[in-house]
Parts: C-alpha cells; sequence; structure tokens
C-alpha cells in the first residue's frame, strides 16, 4: 500500500480549483492527490518503458477538510487484469476520520507507442 501526506493549501479549496465556493479542499484537488498515489501503486507492476493512464474513477468524498488539514492519500492494488489495474483508494484525516473513499482503475501502456499514437504516428 503507498500512502502520502498532503496539506490543504488555499490553493486547494473548491473556490480555487472551480468546484465549488468554499474554502475546504476541492474534490478535484482531493482526485489528483488520490490519482497520484496509484500511479505509484501500478509503478511498482511496470517494465522498462510502461507507464499507466487513469481509465475510471469512483470516488465518495464524504467529509471536509479546512485550509490546514493533512490528509492521507492511500492507494492499494486490488486487481490486474491484463493491462488494467484496479486500486482501492481511500483519504482520511490524522485521526482516522475517512473523508474519501472509492476505486481507480488505471491501464498499464507502452509509453512511446502511446504517445505515438496520440500523434498520429504508426507504430
Amino acid at each position: 500500500m503507498i500512502e502520502q501526506r498532503h496539506l490543504v493549501t488555499p490553493q486547494d479549496t473548491a473556490a480555487a480549483v472551480g468546484s465549488g465556493d468554499l474554502s475546504v479542499l476541492g474534490t478535484p484537488r482531493l482526485l489528483a492527490w488520490l490519482e497520484e498515489a496509484t500511479c505509484l501503486a501500478v509503478g511498482e507492476l511496470l517494465d522498462s518503458g510502461q507507464t499507466s493512464v487513469g481509465m475510471l474513477v469512483r470516488l465518495e468524498h464524504l467529509a471536509p477538510s479546512p485550509v490546514g488539514a493533512e490528509v492521507i492519500c492511500s492507494a492499494e492494488v486490488l486487481q490486474r487484469e491484463g493491462r488494467r489495474v484496479t486500486c482501492a483508494v481511500r483519504a482520511r484525516h490524522t485521526d482516522g476520520t475517512t473523508i474519501a473513499q472509492g476505486e481507480v482503475a488505471r491501464a498499464i501502456v507502452d509509453a512511446d507507442r502511446f504517445i505515438a499514437r496520440l500523434m498520429g504516428e504508426s507504430s
């Protein structure tokens, strides 16, 4: 399991990221932190030249976090089916209160081929 700690700043609030008008942790920022944790968790499965890309998110944002709060984000690989890896994600305050939970699925891809396709090149 991967765990990372983040401090909520004014730049992380719903008001700052455009997902609301309150000065509490915005869901888009929380999701970015959780995806960062999944990248690290899936990274342990990658071969040279591979990366992972997000493909599915299921997230419940259950409780607010004020500016100054420390948030612990975790990701754990649940399942790997071919190129698809599904991770359980959770965010909590330092007192253990769960503030978000869900799943993030990522696809393992060859980084060079992925970019070449994006740019319209054949491989």
